[in-house]
């Protein structure tokens, strides 16, 4: 998943070398996290976000495949307080997935 991944990010920057992908996985879900560079950010993003939707959904496909749940998240590494404020909704969701 994660080359998958690399392969159109990398192919949407204008700072391929820049791209980090991280994988974060469990038994049947996949927690993408995606950093780019500062600048490169509405690219990935795109009009209204249709750019990542649709990346979203080539992954999801690739992931029904074979058997996973997959999230991509876009991280920006340059401010502490928006990383801080993702961790807390990561856990609201993985506490809102587990009260289901």
């Amino acid at each position: 998943m994660k080359e998958f991944v690399a392969y159109i990010v990398k192919n949407l920057v204008d700072n391929p070398d820049k791209v980090n992908i991280k994988e974060i996985g469990g038994t049947q879900t996949l927690i993408i996290e995606l950093s780019v560079e500062k600048s490169d950010i509405g690219k990935i993003i795109g009009k209204r976000g249709k750019t990542i939707n649709a990346i979203r959904t080539l992954l999801m496909s690739v992931a029904s495949r074979n058997g996973l749940r997959v999230n991509l998240e876009i991280l920006e590494e340059d401010s502490e307080e928006e990383e801080s404020a993702e961790v807390e909704t990561q856990e609201e969701v993985k506490a809102a997935d587990t009260a289901e």
